[in-house]
């Protein structure tokens, strides 16, 4: 079930922030990773829970894998100085991207669901939500790669964390929502509640599997982890400021 639209109609502004977190998600990935090729920028600004389980920037030496059915060998690369503070990796590692699939997926759920949150919160409030799911997201990652005894070298990335924060806070304020969706060579037009139903259910079974060992390399603790984030703190976010007339005095 692949989302193709929803119903912009009720949309009063720009979302102007999403623009730009989509145009900063592209240019990051095309510039600075050079599409996924400057493994020393990608490896050296991702989230490793171990750097900030410790506060220390760990680097390592990259190393040759030999595939057992194929018998190529493959160069994987080590963990390259980071030269800022580790933990603010929890952020700069939510605009990079493994690859031009994993970017474009990202990028496509942000264009549906992230306007209509935008237009909801306003600009600021936003990009605030935005960010504070996205870094929840990536902490949930990294404890449960604690807590489940996985490697804590192995550098997470993308977008899909905050992402998931955005189609929590979506399925709680939006949940008739219509959204246009592909399923095998159809377009329906179903509820928010089941669209985005239908994706948490997947991340969730697929997390229990990665708690069993079956991993394919995707950090489903972390989509798991925003997506509950963004169910708790959109109304926190959402609270409309009542302007009262001030009182002023002079003080004589």
């Amino acid at each position: 079930m692949i989302p193709l639209s929803d119903d912009n109609s009720g949309h009063t502004i720009k979302p102007y922030v999403n623009y730009v977190l989509i145009a900063l998600n592209i240019f990051v990935f095309v510039y600075f990773q050079g599409f996924g090729t400057n493994s020393e920028f990608t490896n050296g600004y991702s989230t490793v829970p171990a750097e900030i389980l410790t506060a220390t920037d760990i680097i390592t030496d990259g190393q040759h894998i030999i595939d057992p059915y194929t018998g190529q060998d493959y160069f994987i690369p080590g963990l390259m100085p980071t030269l800022i503070p580790v933990w603010l990796t929890l952020i700069t590692s939510m605009f990079m991207h493994g690859g031009i699939a994993h970017l474009g997926g990202n990028m496509l759920y942000l264009w549906i669901f992230g306007d209509n949150i935008e237009n909801r919160l306003g600009h600021k409030k936003y990009l605030l939500f935005y960010l504070t799911t996205g870094v929840i997201a990536s902490l949930s990652h990294v404890f449960l790669t604690l807590a489940s005894g996985q490697n804590s070298l192995i550098p997470s990335l993308g977008a899909s964390g905050a992402i998931s924060g955005i189609m929590g806070g979506y399925i709680i304020l939006f949940p008739l929502q219509k959204v246009n969706v592909f399923v095998v060579f159809t377009v329906l037009r179903v509820p928010a509640l089941i669209a985005l139903g239908f994706w948490i259910f997947f991340q969730v079974v697929s997390g229990l599997g990665v708690l069993d060992g079956e991993s394919d390399g995707v950090a489903y603790a972390a989509h798991i982890g925003g997506f509950i984030a963004g169910l708790l703190l959109i109304k926190v976010f959402d609270k409309k400021v009542v302007k009262t007339k001030s009182s002023y005095f002079r003080r004589l």
